[in-house]
């Protein structure tokens, strides 16, 4: 049996380190037809530059804060923002990191088949 509280309070101090830095809450309303929490994804790499990872990898659709709308000017129409947290810790392109969660861009996020039981 595992112990679910200390990652509780990790996920509340990390939403709340989150909202500081951001000096806003973080939307808890999950936009309709986005990922859902807990979704297993894998981040992949660009195809048509180096990154924004180092290397692809599996990660878990955080609930911290809900799915936003990517408003980069090089973002997708309608392209959201997704807290992942990453089942290893991970450097960026830029050999930033180790992180152990981040927010993706949508297009960098590929859904895992789900496994037959």
């Amino acid at each position: 049996m595992t112990d679910s509280s200390d990652s509780v309070s990790a996920d509340v101090g990390d939403r709340q380190a989150t909202e500081r830095i951001l000096g806003r809450l973080l939307n808890q309303q999950w936009p309709t037809g986005a990922l859902a929490p807990g979704s297993r994804v894998t981040v992949v790499r660009a195809l048509d530059w180096d990154g924004p990872w180092q290397v692809e990898f599996p990660g878990t659709v955080d609930a911290m804060g809900a799915p936003e709308p990517n408003e980069h000017a090089q973002a997708l129409k309608g392209e959201l923002l997704y807290w992942v947290t990453f089942d290893t810790p991970q450097y960026d392109s830029d050999g930033g990191g180790p992180y152990r969660k981040a927010q993706i861009w949508g297009r960098y996020l590929r859904t895992e088949p789900e496994l037959e039981a």
